[in-house]
């Protein structure tokens, strides 16, 4: 065989990762997040430190491994901007596969953890890994990957449209056995929206948000603790409810309350002092408001719709450029957080019955913030190849 007509094997797509590549920044969006997650980290120290005494003996425990794991966090970022999409796009399924693996070794005992009644942890001896905070990650990259290379028959056939819901059903299923209902609506709700501005039929989507929300309706009132939490929302002050299923919600609504307008100031909340159970987790927003009243929660808002609006900017920059796989995770991304952050801020202020989501960027939690900052990185990333490829056509 001739050298003209050998086959030349493409190089792996892993031999693109260049660490040396300068790294076109969009600092707008990464100085939101470092903000946000610097407000976070001085409200976790306000909210936890009496917590931290009672059960460490060390005032500063939880905000010690809070920067740990901003630390970590930051190194995740740095390397996801090194990685380009193409890679990201071609270990998709195999990242979906890993999460579902994943996902079935937390229910196996003694494998997985056991806390406060679910099973949602794996322990990895300095931490507790939360593997649903990386699945719904996986399935960004995973949806993206697929309306990039299937766009044609998701929008024209019914086939294209029900193949991700068969992936999407077995994480929603094993993660209900978890129980894990908040990730569960976070990412039906993020993978649904992906659906629709991946441009399928009105049709299917209509008659797919019908299946989940209807679907959802009925896993709600099958638990008894479930149908509890719905109703200490729909009425928290209700003898019954105040001191039982709607306990939490009272006391962030407290907070909430004597936080006023400009709060009661750093470090002076009420509520934190074991009146809010672990205030530092997903109600941490409620001290804030306490301590820093309506002007604090309206920085935090800021910040949020800011990073949102960007990152669906981003996504539609890269539509338009027809890269249609960092079109989809940069919206993808855009909607995970989008969705988690309004939930989150829903339960705090009893908008929605109480769930155990964190709040991005902001609540302790490794895991939640380990993910959070993948999440950036990849749309630093999208930003960056945006950028590159401007420069290229502009040249």
């Amino acid at each position: 065989m001739s050298s003209a007509t050998r086959t030349i094997k493409p190089e792996p797509v892993w031999r693109s990762i260049d660490f040396k590549q300068p790294i076109i920044i969009d600092r707008s969006l990464l100085m939101a997040v470092v903000l946000l997650a610097a407000l976070g980290w001085l409200m976790v120290t306000s909210a936890s430190m009496d917590w931290s005494q009672r059960h460490f003996d060390n005032v500063f425990y939880i905000s010690a491994r809070h920067g740990i794991f901003l630390c970590i966090g930051a190194a995740a970022t740095w390397l996801m901007l090194r990685i380009p999409l193409s890679v990201w796009r071609s270990v998709s399924g195999l990242l979906v596969v890993l999460a579902l693996v994943l996902l079935v070794a937390v229910l196996i005992p003694g494998v997985g953890r056991e806390i406060n009644g679910s099973m949602r942890w794996l322990s990895l001896g300095f931490m507790n890994a939360q593997p649903s905070e990386f699945a719904k990650l996986a399935t960004i990259l995973y949806m993206a990957s697929y309306l990039d290379r299937r766009r044609i028959e998701v929008q024209s056939k019914w086939s294209g449209f029900m193949k991700p819901l068969f992936v999407l059903s077995l994480l929603a299923i094993l993660l209900l056995l978890e129980p894990d209902f908040g990730a569960v609506v976070v990412l039906m709700l993020s993978t649904l929206g992906l659906l629709f501005l991946g441009g399928v039929k009105a049709g299917q989507f209509i008659l797919t948000a019908v299946v989940v929300v209807s679907s959802s309706v009925v896993i709600l009132l099958s638990q008894p603790y479930r149908l509890k939490r719905l109703t200490g929302y729909w009425e928290p002050w209700n003898e019954e409810n105040v001191f039982g299923s709607g306990y939490q919600l009272t006391q962030s609504l407290i907070a909430f309350g004597r936080g006023e307008f400009t709060g009661v100031g750093l470090g002076n909340s009420i509520q934190k002092l074991f009146y809010l159970p672990e205030a530092h987790t997903d109600f941490v927003f409620a001290i804030w408001a306490e301590e820093t009243g309506l002007l604090g929660c309206l920085v935090i808002l800021g910040l949020f719709t800011f990073v949102f609006l960007k990152a669906m900017s981003l996504g539609r920059k890269a539509f338009d450029e027809q890269q249609f796989f960092a079109a989809y995770v940069a919206y993808g991304v855009a909607l995970l957080i989008g969705f988690q952050a309004f939930i989150n801020l829903g339960v705090n202020v009893g908008l929605l019955p109480t769930k155990g989501l964190t709040l991005p960027f902001i609540s302790y939690g490794g895991s939640s913030l380990l993910a959070c900052c993948i999440a950036l990185g990849l749309l630093l990333r999208v930003h960056h190849e945006m950028a590159v490829r401007s420069k290229g056509h502009g040249s």
